[in-house]
C-alpha cells in the first residue's frame, strides 16, 4: 500500500478543515443546559400524565392535530410554490474547474460501477479534478479502485488514520486538496445525470449576488432489476418519500428563499464559500443537514438543479433501519447544534429550522403512537358498542395531514417518473409507523453512541432498460421490480 501513496496522493495532517466549536457536533451534541432541559421537559410532562391524566389527554389530543394541521398547511404552501426555475443558458467565458469527490469505505464491489459514471460526465477533462477519497485501512476498496479504469483527472486520495471515521471527515481531506472553483460530493451507488455539472455551473455563472453558496440536484429513484435484497414495501416507501422531498420540498423552499437540509450527495458547492465555513462537520453524522443551516448562518442561500442523481435503496429492513437510525441522530444532533444560538438564524432561518428537521423528529415520534390511539380507540368502541372516544375534529386534522402527505407524494412521484399507486396510499401509514421505531433508537443511540457512522452495505445493480423522456425504467416492467432511492449517505464506516 505504500507504494500506491508515492504513485497517488496521500492526504497529510493539514486537512483540518470544521466549524467553528460554537456550530459543531463534536463531542457535544447537546449542552448541558439543553440537555437539562430535555430531562426537566419529559420529568414534568410525565409528572402531569400521572396526576391528571384526563387533562393531559384532553390537551395532547388538540396539540397534536394542531400540529398536523400546521403541517398540513407547509406542505400545500410547498406544494404550490414548487416548481423549478428553467436551466439558464451557459456563461460566457471557459467553464470553471470542477472538484468530484467521492468518500467510500468497504464500497469494493461498487467500485467499478461507481468509476464508470464518474467517468461519463459531460464536462472538459481539463477542467475537472477528481479524488476518490479512501481510509487507510480498507485495502479491499484501494485495491479496487486501482483496478478500475479510471479517467486521467480521477485520483486516489489516501486518508490517514484518525478520530472520528466519519464520511465528512474524509470529505474535508479532499477539501484540503481541492483545486477547483466548484466542488461537488458523489456516493458509491450515485449515477448522476451527465450534464449536471454543466447545469451547477450555468446557475452559479447566472449568480449576480454571489451569495449562492450550494445547488441540490434531486435524488431520484428509477426500477432495477430483481435482487434478493429487494424489499417491495421498503423500496417503493422510501423511493415515493424522497421522491416528495426532492421534487416538491426542497423547490418549494428554494422558491420561499428559505435554508433546508441538504442531502448527503450531489450537492454543488464555491470552493471558497464551503472553505469560508469551516466545510463539513466531522462530528455529525448528517453533516449535510448541519452544512446547510450553516450556510445560511453565514449570509448565503441554497438551491435546487433539474438534472438529477439516481441511486438504490438501503434494501430490507436490517439495512433500512440502521440507516434511518443514523439519519434521525443527525436529525438530532443538528438541532442541538443550531438551537444553541436559534436567533442567529432569523425568522426565516428559525422557520425553515423547525419546519424541516423540527417537524421530522416530532412526527417520527407521535406517528406510531398516534395510529395506535385511532386504532385502540375504534375497536374499543367497536367492541363496546359505543361511539368512539376519540374526537372527530381530532382525527379530521389527522386525515387532512396525511392527505396532504399523500399528495405532496402523488405529484412528487409523477415528476420523478415512478408509480405511485393506491396501494401505497394503503401502505404509507405503516411504514410511517416505522420511523418511530427509528426514532425510539436513534435517541439512545444519541446517548450512547452519539458518533458512531451505521454504515449501509451498496452492491453493484445492473442497470435498467431506461425511457428516454424521464430517464425511469418502464412502468409496466414486470413485477416484482426493484426501486432504486435517494439519499445513499454511507460511504464511510463506523468509527
Amino acid at each position: 500500500m505504500d507504494a500506491h501513496a508515492t504513485e497517488e496522493q496521500r492526504t497529510g495532517p493539514g486537512a483540518d478543515f470544521g466549524p467553528a466549536r460554537a456550530l459543531s457536533a463534536a463531542r457535544r451534541s447537546l449542552t448541558w443546559g439543553q440537555g437539562l432541559g430535555l430531562v426537566a421537559l419529559g420529568t414534568g410532562l410525565a409528572a402531569w400524565a400521572w396526576r391528571d391524566p384526563a387533562g393531559f389527554q384532553t390537551t395532547v389530543s388538540v396539540v397534536v392535530p394542531a400540529g398536523f394541521l400546521i403541517c398540513a398547511l407547509w406542505r400545500l404552501a410547498l406544494l404550490l410554490t414548487s416548481r423549478r426555475p428553467p436551466c439558464p443558458t451557459p456563461g460566457p467565458g471557459p467553464l470553471p474547474r470542477y472538484t468530484v469527490v467521492a468518500a467510500l469505505h468497504d464500497e469494493a464491489e461498487v467500485m467499478p460501477q461507481l468509476v464508470e459514471h464518474l467517468a461519463a460526465l459531460d464536462y472538459p477533462a481539463d477542467r475537472l479534478e477528481g479524488f476518490l477519497a479512501l481510509e487507510a485501512h480498507d485495502h479491499a476498496t484501494i485495491e479496487a479502485a486501482y483496478a478500475a479504469d479510471r479517467p486521467d483527472w480521477l485520483s486516489i486520495l489516501i486518508v490517514p488514520p484518525g478520530e472520528p471515521r466519519t464520511k465528512p471527515r474524509a470529505l474535508n481531506h479532499a477539501l484540503a486538496r481541492a483545486t477547483g472553483r466548484l466542488i461537488t460530493v458523489y456516493d458509491a451507488e450515485d449515477h448522476p445525470d451527465s450534464l449536471q455539472l454543466r447545469e451547477a455551473a450555468a446557475r452559479f455563472a447566472h449568480d449576480t449576488t454571489g451569495t449562492l453558496a450550494c445547488l441540490q440536484a434531486p435524488l431520484r429513484i428509477r426500477r432495477r432489476a430483481r435482487s434478493p435484497e429487494a424489499s417491495p414495501f421498503l423500496d417503493r416507501q422510501f423511493a415515493v418519500e424522497y421522491a416528495a422531498l426532492f421534487e416538491v420540498v426542497l423547490p418549494g423552499m428554494t422558491r420561499l428563499g428559505l435554508p433546508f437540509p441538504l442531502g448527503g450527495t450531489s450537492n454543488h458547492f464555491r470552493v471558497d464559500t464551503l472553505k469560508q465555513v469551516g466545510g463539513w462537520d466531522a462530528w455529525n453524522v448528517t453533516e449535510d443537514a448541519d452544512l446547510g443551516f450553516r450556510l445560511w448562518r453565514a449570509g448565503y442561500r441554497l438551491g435546487v438543479l433539474t438534472r438529477p442523481t439516481w441511486e438504490t435503496p438501503p434494501g430490507g429492513l436490517h439495512a433500512w433501519l440502521p440507516q434511518r437510525n443514523r439519519w434521525m441522530k443527525g436529525y438530532m444532533q443538528t438541532w442541538g447544534v443550531h438551537t444553541r444560538q436559534p436567533l442567529s438564524l432569523g425568522p426565516r432561518g428559525l422557520l425553515a429550522l423547525v419546519m424541516t428537521l423540527g417537524v421530522s423528529l416530532a412526527s417520527a415520534a407521535v406517528h406510531a403512537p398516534s395510529v395506535a390511539w385511532v386504532v385502540a380507540s375504534v375497536l374499543v368502541a367497536a367492541v363496546a358498542g359505543i361511539s368512539p372516544s376519540t374526537p372527530i375534529p381530532a382525527v379530521s386534522v389527522l386525515m387532512l395531514g396525511a392527505g396532504m402527505a399523500w399528495v405532496s407524494a402523488f405529484v412528487g412521484a409523477k415528476r420523478a417518473g415512478i408509480p405511485y399507486s393506491l396501494i401505497d396510499i394503503i401502505q404509507a401509514p405503516a411504514y410511517w409507523s416505522l420511523l418511530s421505531l427509528a426514532f425510539a433508537h436513534a435517541a439512545w443511540r444519541l446517548v450512547t453512541q452519539p458518533f458512531a457512522w451505521d454504515k449501509t452495505r451498496h452492491r453493484p445493480d445492473p442497470e435498467p432498460d431506461l425511457t428516454p423522456e424521464t430517464g425511469a425504467a418502464p412502468l409496466d416492467a414486470g413485477p416484482p421490480v426493484r426501486l432504486t432511492s435517494p439519499h445513499g449517505l454511507e460511504t464511510v464506516p463506523p468509527p
